[in-house]
């Protein structure tokens, strides 16, 4: 059951964006692909058409209280997807968590009885290294995916987020690995995002997605329709990008890269 953790500290980079996007077009290619919600916002709940006050049993449930996940998930035939959804009691989880042994492996508990129903698993971080999102680091058996703003304040903040994946790797999971680092809201038209695509590159060559995803109303508007970018505008730029990351995902094989860089920009 692959499993990846969709992660960046930085908000607003498409990390949500991704996960749900990514999501639904493997479940489109033929896979069975559940989204686990980690992040007390909801946004990928929300951008799947739930509203996150009417979710009884979520992520919250699984990791707190001891609900068997599969009694917590939420399954839709329309979007071909399944959902662990966030509420929002999940706010709470970091600090109930603390108390918990073995506490950053809470989330892989929880998931192992799900263990071969599904193809693929994203887990959608929050934009934060806390609790929450170790536990999320820890469940991604098969690497993280790290979406990358174009922009230069995005540089600079992966030095802080490789550190944190370099501190989990060496104490907790020393098999975490980068999956790869994806070019997010690219725009063609400015010189910026073609310096930040390039300086991503030098510093981490393959480690970096071919595919890159450019800004994108259509992107913008999905979530406001309850629908992911592969059903709500398929054939738009941002449609046709994730369909294209989707295929990079199924048929790259990267392998175990190395978690620390150094760069120019301290990235």
């Amino acid at each position: 059951m692959p499993t990846y953790a969709l992660v960046n500290q930085k908000g607003g980079v498409g990390k949500t964006t991704t996960a749900v996007s990514l999501g639904s077009q493997l479940a489109l290619i033929g896979g069975k692909v559940l989204i686990v919600d980690v992040d007390p916002q909801a946004n990928a709940t929300a951008c799947l058409g739930i509203e996150p006050e009417q979710v009884s049993r979520g992520t919250y449930e699984a990791l707190i209280d001891g609900v068997p996940a599969q009694d917590c998930v939420l399954h839709s035939p329309k979007l071909k997807l399944t959902l662990l959804p966030s509420t929002p009691a999940l706010a709470g989880a970091q600090i109930e968590l603390v108390e918990l042994p073995e506490r950053e492996f809470a989330l892989r508990r929880a998931l192992q009885p799900l263990a071969g129903r599904f193809d693929h698993v994203l887990i959608d971080c929050p934009p934060s290294l806390g609790l929450l999102t170790l536990n999320g680091l820890i469940a991604a058996q098969d690497g993280v995916i790290i979406p990358v703003q174009c922009e230069y304040l995005a540089l600079e903040g992966l030095s802080q987020l490789m550190r944190t994946l370099e501190r989990v790797r060496s104490s907790l999971f020393p098999e975490l690995r980068v999956r790869g680092m994806l070019l997010t809201m690219y725009d063609s038209r400015t010189r910026l995002s073609d310096e930040v695509a390039e300086e991503l590159r030098k510093h981490f060559g393959d480690q970096v997605f071919d595919t890159v995803i450019p800004r994108s109303v259509r992107l913008a508007e999905a979530p406001s329709y309850g629908l992911p970018i592969a059903l709500y505008a398929p054939n738009s730029p941002g449609g046709e990008a994730y369909r294209a990351l989707a295929e990079e995902l199924l048929t790259a094989d990267r392998g175990p890269v190395p978690l620390a860089v150094e760069s120019s920009h301290g990235a």
